[in-house]
């Protein structure tokens, strides 16, 4: 299948760069879902990429996409500086977390920075703990950050410098979803339904890892 590699403009590009994503990929499932899982958002089970990177947790920690598996991973781009959507996604994404109860332990929130020059590991670490302690932030160079949003048909761009250092980065912020064994599963939109990704995730959580 084929996803349109999005070019972000300024003021909200990431709503039309999430519908245009779920489209593409609504398109093409039809007949090709996997049926296995009564899954209620949007099924992109085979047609994405499996889950991997390298990276540098917040706590300074090179890390990849392998040490994730066994956890059911919520995949997200953003930074530090945003100004609506990545809190109010991580928000969203907390309720979601004490809603799984214990079995949440068992999933981990990955907030990927689009900024990663003003966002260093310390700087993650205090961002993505104010929202929930199963989230993790993730930085590294620009061009691992660009590979990682470009193999999930994601888009940034930072946009004019206001003063004092002082930018925005406009991003889509399509969710992504991974089973235990780092398959995309799912893809979200912060205004998915609660129950419906709460339902989801209690599916990949109560299914194992392949040995």
């Amino acid at each position: 299948m084929t996803i349109p590699d999005f070019r972000m403009k300024p003021h909200h590009a990431w709503r039309c760069a999430v519908l245009l994503l779920l489209l593409a990929v609504g398109s093409v499932l039809g007949g090709c879902r996997d049926q296995t899982l009564p899954l209620r958002l949007t099924n992109i089970s085979g047609h994405m990429p499996d889950l991997d990177f390298q990276l540098t947790d917040d706590h300074g920690k090179t890390v990849t996409g392998a040490d994730y598996r066994g956890k059911v991973v919520l995949l997200y781009f953003g930074y530090t500086h945003c100004p609506d959507v990545c809190p109010l996604t991580l928000a969203q994404l907390h309720v979601v977390m004490q809603r799984l109860g214990p079995q949440a332990d068992d999933a981990r929130i990955l907030f990927v920075s689009v900024d990663p020059t003003r966002d260093t590991p310390e700087v993650m670490h205090a961002y993505v703990n104010a929202f929930d302690p199963r989230a993790v932030g993730l930085t590294g160079s620009a061009r691992a950050v660009e590979a990682l949003s470009k193999r999930y048909r994601s888009a940034f761009t930072r946009g004019p410098d206001a003063g004092n250092g002082a930018y925005e980065v406009s991003h889509s912020s399509a969710i992504y979803v991974f089973d235990r064994d780092g398959r995309a599963r799912v893809l979200a939109t912060p205004a998915a339904s609660r129950d419906d990704l709460v339902h989801d995730l209690h599916l990949l959580l109560a299914t194992g890892a392949q040995p």
